[in-house]
């Protein structure tokens, strides 16, 4: 099983930040390449839709409120993985109260490719991801 995780400290509240990302059907509002998310079987699953027209579908594992944090695994995606499981939480930083650290991070078993590749495709979704979403917290 291969795993990557990546964290970045942003410009806003932990509050902010998780009124923004904490929705389980809320991608599009911040990563522009999610361009639609349709939300099936009462919220619990996605079906995302990115700008190439390809879709994933996900499933909401563990969400709290309180942690700030939920999981989800992917259903149907082309990626070149399989058992993928994936966490987005939102931190405070200690004594500050006008950044966050928002860490996203995944396990998954490579599907003909190696550990590595699968590795570096994911840690380039997840920085290209907090990247969008500083963008979005400073716009």
């Amino acid at each position: 099983m291969a795993s990557t995780s990546v964290s970045r400290v942003l410009p806003a509240s932990p509050q902010q930040v998780w009124d923004l990302i904490g929705g389980f059907d809320a991608l599009p509002d911040w990563l522009p390449f999610i361009r639609e998310s349709t939300p099936l079987e009462g919220g619990r699953v996605r079906r995302l839709t990115n700008p190439d027209g390809d879709v994933i579908t996900e499933r909401l594992i563990a969400y709290s409120e309180a942690e700030r944090s939920y999981s989800y695994a992917i259903v149907d995606a082309p990626f070149p993985v399989t058992g993928y499981l994936s966490t987005l939480r939102v931190h405070p930083v200690a004594g500050r109260d006008d950044v966050a650290e928002v860490q996203w991070s995944g396990r998954f078993t490579p599907d003909g490719v190696s550990d590595a590749e699968a590795e570096d495709l994911f840690a380039g979704i997840y920085r290209d991801g907090l990247e969008a979403l500083r963008e979005t917290l400073t716009a």
